[in-house]
């Protein structure tokens, strides 16, 4: 009977660890679906078609030093936290009209969670 509540258990655990964030995995789907392309992330990331986005969780939208934004993603006064994140690489041209950026894959919940839990482990200090 004992060994069964134990099995139980560990089947019931199961969905929610392979819900939580994985930086590990966010940085892989960062690669895969070419967010390397217009973006850097880490330490001596540059500006290129993107803005680099190191540090970007908690930063004020537009505000990336030396990089041209919209005038619309500038005046926004978003701020990049968890959920506009989510909402932006859900789709953001919904989120912000007139932006730059270009990107329109369809993304799983599970994977936009992993994508912000790697720009979140990409802020030194």
């Amino acid at each position: 009977m004992m060994k069964w509540v134990i099995a139980a258990g560990l089947v019931l655990a199961a969905p929610f660890s392979a819900s939580a964030q994985d930086a590990a995995a966010g940085k892989e789907l960062f690669k895969k679906l070419t967010c390397t392309t217009c973006h850097q992330i880490g330490a001596g990331a540059k500006n290129l078609a993107g803005p680099q986005l190191t540090c970007v969780v908690g930063r004020a939208a537009g505000s990336a030093e030396g990089y041209t934004y919209s005038g619309g993603l500038k005046e926004s006064k978003l701020v990049w936290d968890e959920a506009t994140l989510d909402k932006w690489i859900t789709n953001p041209k919904a989120l912000v009209a007139g932006t730059k950026m270009i990107f329109n894959r369809k993304t799983e919940a599970a994977d936009r969670a992993n994508l912000i839990a790697y720009l979140k482990s990409e802020c030194p200090g």
